[in-house]
């Protein structure tokens, strides 16, 4: 099996890992609010992970396949490309609050994590969920030609 053989699965594969971040910031936040501490660090520590293998298997796709065109037409195209570019522009910013975020927590310095951490999870909690909603407007709503 090579990388090439498994480009087809990488959209598909993404947008599930995609979806598997949001509900584990939505469950980490639910334990942070309870007071369950070890359980918000390892819920929390499993969404890095689970957006790391996304990053990695974002950047292998766009390495091997490049720019996608959209196939939707008319009114669709400004909505898509709307939500595609705040998603491309907070996830461009989410990745030092997430670092900054998990460095003030692995330093046990929890007077700056939290004021961190209340504008890193609304932003990546909207690039998760917007990342699966432009992949099914790309490759279900408007499937390019081919696939």
């Amino acid at each position: 099996m090579t990388i090439d053989s498994l480009i087809p699965y990488m959209p598909p594969f993404q947008a599930v890992l995609n979806a598997v971040a949001a509900a584990l910031l939505a469950l980490g936040y639910v334990f942070i609010r309870g007071r369950r501490r070890s359980a918000h660090r390892n819920t929390m520590i499993a969404t890095l992970i689970v957006s790391s293998v996304f990053l990695m298997s974002y950047l292998t796709y766009h390495a091997k396949v490049g720019y996608m065109p959209f196939a939707g037409q008319g009114w669709i195209r400004p909505v898509y490309f709307t939500l595609l570019w705040s998603h491309i522009l907070l996830a461009g910013v989410i990745v030092p609050l997430v670092l900054a975020t998990v460095y003030f927590a692995a330093r046990g310095n929890f007077a700056w994590h939290p004021r961190v951490a209340r504008w890193a999870l609304p932003l990546w909690l909207y690039v998760s969920v917007s990342g699966v909603i432009v992949y099914l407007l790309a490759f279900h709503a408007y499937r390019p030609e081919g696939m």
